[in-house]
């Protein structure tokens, strides 16, 4: 009896549990969602860099004297050969007229000598004369000859010292604040002799470094045909590599830009004239240099100013970009959450760097696959999500081309520097201005 009763309560039970309903399924949860974009992407990353002369130079004092005028406006740009300064030249051409003078008595005493052997030649043919006494005229001539090239010598030693005392430009540039005053002693050896420094800004000169991780990306995705250089394979640039020397950085297809403080760009490209063939092992990075023209002498660059440059002409081919929001940083590295057809969730592990303000996936995705891009530390890898997709765009990197002025403005600014400038030069009274008319006028040519 008691069996059947077991048995009884045990079907009830089962019946009863047959009609109990099914638990709901979970409701997906919304997320915003972006396909993953893959297409050509510029390289355009910007480095630190300072401006610096093509030429940097000090205009050193040559002979020693009393500096008796300046005659340029300091911070003013002058061509080469414009004199600018001038030291005390009467010593120098009382010494010029010292070596004339001998000149002429060598001279003279060559041409007696001369005479005198002529006529023991005559005599000794004769053997009017002793082999002795012809040998002494002989000797005497040839030793009167050599004492007219020391004079000569000398004469070119004293006009060259004249010269000096005109201090010119050796380059075209701006001569910086004099060193020395007028009315001071100077002297061409110690620090009296330097009398100012001049700096060549035609071209200008950008030195800047690229950190080594970022060479070595640069160089392996170019030998792997991940990157390309102006558009260029490995082999179309290897082909053109002469070429891209002899070219103007105007016709280039891989340059540099320089962007000013105010954001905009510098009018001119510049080009690669240096690259460091070895890594500073201090800063793990290597040294490039840039050369930019400044036909028109502007003052928009300056040597020393610091300033940002972007390498233009590298870029990404095919690449695959997500935005930042869609990648996820762990321990073990950096995850990304594929939404598959079934709109499940697949954590899927990737090999990602920053460009741009985006991530450069180069292992993990490819392009077309959807990408949860938010509230990624919620989600959990299987669970079913219904994808709200958000547009992802590149940014538009397209190189700026405004100019930091028109080439009118530029030059209304030069004028205005130059309008400012009151007439600095110096000068001793009456000396100087003497000197200076009495060396340009009567100066002998150097031999």
């Amino acid at each position: 009896m008691k069996r059947i009763v077991w048995t009884l309560l045990v079907v009830s039970l089962l019946a009863g549990c047959g009609k109990e309903k099914a638990a709901p399924e979970a409701i997906p949860a919304v997320v915003n969602a972006v396909t993953v974009l893959q297409q050509d992407l510029p390289w355009n990353m910007e480095y630190p860099a300072q401006v610096v002369g093509s030429l940097d130079i000090q205009v050193r004092a040559q002979v020693g004297g009393i500096l008796v005028a300046r005659l340029y406006d300091e911070g003013e740009y002058v061509e080469s050969g414009t004199q600018l300064f001038q030291i005390d030249d009467q010593p120098y051409k009382v010494a010029l007229e010292k070596a004339n003078g001998a000149l002429a008595q060598a001279q003279a005493e060559e041409k007696r000598t001369q005479r005198t052997y002529a006529r023991m030649k005559s005599l000794r043919a004769d053997n009017a004369v002793s082999k002795q006494d012809y040998d002494n005229a002989l000797s005497a001539y040839e030793a009167a000859k050599a004492n007219v090239q020391m004079a000569q010598a000398g004469v070119n030693d004293a006009q060259i010292n004249l010269g000096y005392t005109r201090v010119v430009a050796p380059i075209s540039g701006i001569a910086g604040k004099e060193a020395q005053s007028v009315g001071s002693l100077i002297a061409p050896e110690g620090a009296s002799g330097l009398l100012t420094t001049m700096v060549q800004i035609h071209p200008l000169h950008v030195t800047f470094s690229m950190p080594g991780n970022q060479f070595h990306q640069l160089v392996s995705g170019f030998t792997s045909g991940q990157i390309s250089l102006g558009g260029s394979t490995q082999e179309e640039a290897q082909q053109n590599q002469q070429s891209y020397r002899e070219a103007d950085a105007s016709e280039v297809s891989v340059y540099v830009e320089a962007l000013l403080p105010d954001g905009n760009v510098y009018p001119q490209r510049g080009k690669i004239i240096f690259f460091d063939s070895t890594e500073n092992a201090q800063t793990s990075s290597l040294e490039i240099k840039a050369e930019f023209a400044n036909p028109e002498h502007y003052r928009v660059l300056m040597p020393g100013q610091f300033i940002r440059v972007r390498l233009v002409g590298a870029a990404y081919k095919d690449a695959v970009l997500i935005p930042t929001s869609a990648v996820l940083n762990t321990a073990q590295g950096m995850i990304a959450y594929v939404i598959k057809e079934d709109n499940t969730v697949e954590a899927r592990p990737i090999q990602a760097q920053m460009q741009n303000d985006m991530y450069l996936v180069t292992k993990g995705l490819k392009g077309g696959e959807k990408v949860i891009s938010g509230g990624l530390v919620k989600i959990q890898a299987g669970a079913k999500v219904q994808p709200q997709m958000q547009e992802f765009k590149v940014p538009n990197l397209q190189n700026k081309e405004a100019t930091p002025a028109s080439d009118g403005n530029v030059g209304q600014l030069e004028d205005a520097i130059d309008a400012a400038e009151a007439p600095d030069t110096q000068a001793l009274p009456a000396q100087a201005t003497q000197a200076s008319a009495d060396t340009a006028s009567s100066q002998p040519e150097t031999k």
